[in-house]
């Protein structure tokens, strides 16, 4: 069985893949190969690592498997294939849950402000007390009940937040109409996007509009779930306290947008994820459902591209 790895993996990690299958796999790595030669190899695989451009996957007619090595594949909805595709499931949700609380509390708290301080070895001190915010038992809306939604929740739950999520048809939440989003905004001190790139722009100006005044909004989503240009008018006028965003519309964001200048924003960059061990964690399931592929079984975390969960 022929496997191509579009992940760049290290080559301590390649070396641990290869140790962890059988003498019938044959591997080849795109690290390994040319630029030209990489399409031809998938194109000759029978199963997939990775999330190569999606016009690669097109000439792909030998696939039996494909592993994403990312939670989201918004990117790929408009392909019609008939193998089985998983993602990475909620392997990422503690990760991104950290970081977008991380990140709130550093809009609160001032951390990024102090940080930069440091960094010029100037101490303000005393004035920055007044005009930190606290986290403890703020009002939240979370958008999507998915894992990441949940991660937060109980994150937030240790502040005695006050927290709502919002998702159309899981029982486990609170809002399910974007008319009762807009009927809990005005009252909501932080509003928190969980949702798939599937939803375009549902943070719309009509939302944006709706939020307390001096409401904070953090993005763990996807860019394009929010309307980053009503984000930035939001901000710039004040009607928003801030914004806490690992994702943006475009990325690496444009260093001509008002996002990097703009008092009161926390950008993490789309590291949400990240973690020491994060290769050896797509390794490792990756191995599993190879396994059960050729055992004749269902794939963990298995995904319908179209319909983008």
């Amino acid at each position: 069985m022929l496997l191509f790895i579009q992940t760049p993996l290290s080559e301590t990690n390649r070396t641990a893949l290869r140790q962890q299958l059988e003498p019938r796999h044959s591997l080849m790595f795109r690290s390994e190969l040319t630029a030209d030669e990489q399409a031809t190899a998938l194109q000759q695989a029978d199963v997939l690592l990775g999330n190569p451009p999606a016009d690669w996957l097109r000439q792909a007619t030998n696939l039996k498997f494909w592993q994403l090595d990312s939670a989201g594949f918004n990117n790929y909805s408009h392909l019609n294939l008939s193998i089985p595709v998983a993602n990475m499931g909620d392997y990422f949700a503690w990760p991104c849950a950290e970081t977008i609380v991380a990140a709130i509390l550093a809009l609160y708290r001032r951390i990024d402000e102090l940080a930069r301080l440091q960094a010029e070895k100037r101490w303000v001190g005393a004035p920055l007390r007044y005009t930190m915010r606290t986290l403890h038992q703020q009002r939240v809306v979370i958008l999507g009940a998915g894992t990441i939604g949940q991660a937060v929740q109980s994150i937030l739950t240790g502040f005695q937040c006050d927290i709502q999520l919002m998702a159309r048809t899981n029982p486990d939440a609170q809002i399910h109409t974007h008319e009762q989003l807009l009927a809990a905004l005005p009252t909501t001190d932080l509003l928190i996007n969980c949702l798939p790139g599937t939803v375009d722009k549902f943070v719309s100006a009509e939302v944006l509009g709706a939020m307390k005044p001096g409401s904070v909004f953090a993005n763990v989503g996807r860019g394009n779930t929010a309307d980053e240009l009503a984000l930035i008018d939001a901000l710039q006028r004040g009607h928003l306290g801030g914004a806490a965003l690992d994702v943006t519309a475009v990325e690496p964001l444009p260093a001509d947008s008002p996002l990097w200048a703009i008092p009161n924003v926390v950008l993490t960059q789309h590291t949400a994820g990240g973690q020491q061990t994060e290769d050896e964690g797509k390794i490792n399931l990756f191995v599993r459902n190879l396994a059960r592929i050729e055992q004749g079984e269902v794939p963990e975390n298995l995904v319908d591209l179209r319909r983008g969960y």
